[in-house]
């Protein structure tokens, strides 16, 4: 393989299949490994990575971009760093023994840290100097296909809407927010778009194949 050490991210909006599509590339094609911090990728010894990720909507409030009584959005930024730091260890970790495909990466949680009230600090600058990826794989799914998936907002936690109460307009808002954020984020990154599918078993099999021609 040409690029054997090298990494992609897979990106898209809230409850646009990743996890289940990563899990099903997990099942069907093992040569590439990926990584996560969903709970299925998590070692016994990173069960707090979980467990914190699980915790941090409940930090933000039930709205995400009011003012933070306990908490300030710096300290929400640290919470989630935590993930992105595991992330970049175990992509580092993996690379070492062929082609990754990670999940985000920074590049979400970054996004979900400015929309929830964090400004430009030292810390993006950290993350943004984390190695990049040879390409992002960007799932676009329609928002009226990730709100039907959320159960019209019964799933959603803070960090992915906007307002006090789920709606379908402050999800459309939000999440179209996200979309111009993580855009701008891997501005000047090789970019192969992944049209929505039906099912996780046909979209892991389009990043089967776009995966197949980047690691040719």
């Amino acid at each position: 393989m040409a690029a054997a050490h090298g990494f992609c991210v897979l990106l898209g909006p809230d409850y646009a299949g990743k996890s289940s599509a990563l899990f099903r590339l997990r099942q069907t094609a093992p040569q590439w490994r990926t990584v996560s911090v969903d709970d299925a990728y998590l070692a016994p010894e990173h069960a707090l990575i979980g467990r914190l990720r699980r915790e941090v909507p409940a930090v933000a409030g039930a709205d995400a971009t009011a003012q933070l009584d306990a908490w300030s959005p710096e300290f929400l930024a640290t919470l989630l760093g935590t993930a992105v730091v595991h992330l970049r260890d175990e992509v580092a970790r993996h690379t070492a023994h062929g082609p990754v495909v990670v999940d985000s990466y920074y590049y979400k949680i970054l996004a979900k840290c400015r929309l929830a009230g964090v400004r430009e600090n030292p810390m993006f600058a950290w993350w943004r100097s984390f190695p990049q990826p040879v390409r992002v794989l960007r799932l676009e799914v329609p928002p009226r296909t990730t709100w039907r998936r959320c159960g019209a907002g019964a799933a959603l936690n803070s960090l992915e809407h906007y307002g006090e109460k789920p709606d379908w307009e402050g999800f459309r808002r939000y999440q179209s927010d996200l979309d111009k954020i993580m855009r701008e984020e891997t501005d000047g990154l090789p970019v192969t778009v992944v049209p929505a599918q039906d099912n996780p078993a046909d979209t892991a099999a389009a990043l089967q194949e776009a995966l197949a021609h980047e690691f040719r």
